[in-house]
């Protein structure tokens, strides 16, 4: 038992180090005085400096935080949507079409999509004369399409396991089926449809593919502005900025715990 716990121990020693060392490392470069970003010339904060002055790395992140913000809320609306249609309504004709459309982004390649609606976009400014240019609304309608799916699979999932007895009791004292939805459904799913927001979020602002296909000439999200840095060869602002991100995430997630662990007490 003991030679089985030391084994355990070390692969999970060896997978943490795989997954953190590179954060860390990425922090410590940050502070580097060098203008190569893997070589270390003194400590410095300069490239923090050098990062807020950047006019396009700025415009790149807010770009991002809008289409992400924006696309997560619509996501997370239409895939609560599509979540209680496939659970609430039992069978009717089109359930299985409607399920694999609802399911089929999650196994579908990226550039397949992001090739798809690059032609679907460009046949809508043809006929429709919109979009006249593509940028945050393209980019925004795109990872809508994509993230829902996301959405719709956590609520379907909490909505299967969630007890209907009090949808039923609300029912029998003569509660109309909108409100029930309103004053029961909804705070009960309401978890899950947080935990589908930020994935959807977080989705959006990682993805590069579908963005580089849907996006035109001055809408470069944060991920194309890094990844374009990277052919021409990294500087250390964009370390700085990968760690501010990560405090970021990081303060996120302890304030996230302590919520938890106040709530588990109480």
């Amino acid at each position: 038992m003991k030679q089985q716990s030391r084994l355990i121990l070390t692969v999970l020693a060896f997978g943490y180090a795989f997954l953190y060392i590179p954060l860390v490392s990425v922090i410590v470069y940050s502070f580097n005085d060098s203008r190569l970003a893997t070589v270390w010339g003194g400590f410095s904060t300069r490239w923090y400096g050098e990062l807020f002055r950047n006019e396009q790395i700025l415009d790149a992140l807010f770009l991002s935080l809008r289409v992400a913000a924006t696309s997560a809320t619509m996501a997370t609306i239409l895939g609560t949507m599509a979540g209680l249609v496939l659970v609430r309504f039992g069978r009717f004709r089109g359930r299985t079409l409607f399920s694999g459309m609802i399911t089929s982004p999650l196994v579908m390649p990226e550039v397949i999509t992001g090739l798809s609606l690059l032609l679907l976009f460009v046949t809508m400014q043809q006929l429709l004369g919109w979009p006249g240019q593509r940028g945050f609304s393209t980019i925004t309608i795109a990872h809508t399409t994509f993230s829902m799916a996301y959405v719709a699979v956590i609520v379907q999932s909490r909505l299967v396991s969630m007890d209907e007895s009090l949808e039923e009791a609300a029912m029998d004292l003569g509660c109309r089926p909108a409100r029930i939805v309103l004053d029961i459904t909804l705070p009960l799913i309401a978890p899950a449809m947080v935990a589908g927001w930020l994935l959807a979020f977080t989705l959006s602002l990682d993805d590069l593919v579908i963005a580089s296909f849907v996006s035109g000439p001055g809408a470069s999200t944060l991920p194309m502005y890094i990844f374009s840095k990277v052919k021409l060869g990294v500087t250390p602002d964009i370390n700085a900025l990968a760690s501010l991100i990560i405090l970021i995430i990081s303060v996120m997630l302890l304030i996230a715990w302590l919520v938890a662990r106040r709530s588990q007490a109480r």
